[in-house]
């Protein structure tokens, strides 16, 4: 079981897979429901208390988008 979330612009469900150290300037591998995995290099990392948000670029189409992952 690995870190589960939800990408704020696309609307879809994420999972970050154990093994991936998720910190600012390392690369992590992203299972993205209904895309398969991706590569992504994460940005900021800020804890907001109920969830944590992970600003990550997408290495494939250098896009930025945000992840709310679950606080557990």
């Amino acid at each position: 079981m690995g870190w589960d979330g939800y990408d704020l612009e696309t609307g879809t469900f994420v999972e970050i897979e154990r093994g991936n150290l998720v910190r600012e300037g390392r690369e992590i591998e992203v299972h993205e429901y209904g895309e398969g995995y991706k590569q992504f290099q994460v940005e900021a990392i800020n804890d907001t208390g109920s969830s944590v948000e992970l600003e990550v670029m997408d290495l494939e189409t250098g896009e930025l988008r945000t992840f709310e992952m679950d606080q557990d």
